[in-house]
């Protein structure tokens, strides 16, 4: 009996702070809805775009959720490069060679680098998402956690929606907002989207040409440089100076002159000795060295995520015909879990590095703050996070903790 008396108050508690969570967001939704009436939206479209809303349960659970990314960069890469994706790539390619090299042509992007984006983002427009956009946006910005962000986003819609460049129903996309066969917010869709196939409509659902030129003008617009690569393969010599990845821009004539050699063993141009470039390790000093260009920050643009846009990079090169990855990846074990990060940066943070909030997302903040730490305590400062890393970062620190404990209570005896 007392079993069932529980059950039947944690259905009543949950049904309470449902009904509350309903109400909170009816009372968001009636004041989002005054606002956009007073910047100038008309009050009967506002009413048909929101007047219905209700918050979508599995967008608060995609989004409250934080789940441990448990891939390796080299597992990641496999997924993309997969043999399935590729050889769809390539059929892509074939069937619409026309309208890639038309758009090529216009914007200066590559028709396998478009390819390839429009690969990663919606497996070429087969899987664009079936959520509301709308609602998704809605639920985020009662949600709180990002309500300025997508308040800002469904201003946007609404602006979509007044010069009728989409209707209500065709906004179908991500959980998060993004639509389309290569996954635009709609405020990028208002600042980039275009009528490649003229017909009247920026469709990047229903038309891959339209949705294919939209890309390559947000790519061109961001500073996409032609006739540039991405980025390029290097071999490193052994005791070379790791503690210049990621943050220091040098030509790549500098990266030769330390002994940085293409991994194709070509020689580089004088044109392409001019040019800056990044050191990227995405598996440490032991995995494959990358020299990236301003291209690949133009990716990072489009999805600021290295994994995402070393993928883009790599499966552009495959679809080109040409070799990826020579060097092997490292045999790892699973990535760190999201609460061992957070340890680790706010252990880095107590020892007097910057390693910014600790999030559990080992970002530039926090790859910074560990290069600094390797180079102070002679380790190789590539940056790199692994489990054997993280031990021995663990060690160091508790001793270094023992220690300073151990001063401050000889400190006090002395003081007694």
């Amino acid at each position: 009996m007392r079993f069932l008396l529980l059950i039947f108050i944690g259905f009543f508690m949950f049904g309470t702070l449902a009904r509350a969570n309903d109400q909170n967001f009816a009372d968001w939704r009636a004041d989002f809805m005054e606002r956009a009436i007073n910047k100038g939206f008309d009050a009967g479209l506002v009413k048909r775009t929101f007047g219905d809303l209700a918050l979508d349960p599995e967008v608060l659970k995609r989004d409250g959720t934080q789940p441990e990314f448990t891939r390796t960069m080299a597992d990641y890469l496999k997924g993309v490069l997969s043999e399935g994706r590729i050889a769809q790539g390539r059929k892509m390619l074939a069937q619409n060679a026309a309208v890639f090299e038309k758009i090529s042509a216009f914007y200066h992007i590559p028709p396998e680098v478009l390819s390839a984006v429009w690969g990663l983002e919606s497996a070429y427009g087969r899987i664009q998402g079936g959520f509301d956009v709308v609602r998704s946006l809605a639920t985020l910005a009662h949600d709180g956690r990002r309500k300025d962000w997508a308040e800002g986003e469904l201003f946007a819609v609404l602006q979509i929606l007044t010069k009728g460049h989409a209707s209500r129903d065709e906004m179908k996309g991500a959980w998060a907002g993004a639509m389309g066969q290569t996954q635009f917010l709609p405020s990028s869709y208002l600042a980039y989207a275009v009528d490649w196939d003229h017909d009247g409509h920026k469709d990047i659902w229903a038309s891959s040409a339209d949705a294919l030129a939209s890309t390559a003008n947000y790519l061109s617009r961001n500073g996409w440089r032609a006739n540039e690569p991405w980025g390029v393969e290097v071999e490193l010599p052994e005791g070379f100076p790791y503690a210049l990845a990621e943050d220091t821009v040098l030509s790549i004539g500098s990266w030769s002159v330390r002994s940085a050699v293409r991994a194709d063993h070509a020689i580089w141009s004088m044109k392409e000795q001019g040019r800056p470039a990044w050191l990227l390790l995405p598996a440490g000093y032991k995995g494959p060295a990358f020299l990236v260009s301003k291209n690949f920050l133009v990716f990072k643009k489009y999805n600021n995520s290295t994994a995402y846009a070393l993928g883009v990079g790599l499966l552009s090169e495959v679809l080109a015909g040409r070799t990826t990855v020579r060097a092997p990846w490292p045999v790892s074990t699973a990535p760190l879990s999201r609460t061992q990060i957070k340890a680790l940066q706010a252990a880095l943070n107590r020892s007097g590095l910057k390693a910014g909030k600790p999030d559990g997302i080992a970002g530039p903040n926090t790859r910074r703050a560990l290069r600094s730490f390797q180079a102070a305590n002679h380790l190789v400062p590539d940056g790199y996070l692994d489990r054997a890393v993280f031990e021995v970062i663990q060690k160091k620190l508790a001793d270094q903790t023992d220690a300073t404990a151990g001063d401050g209570q000889n400190g006090s005896k002395q003081n007694q």
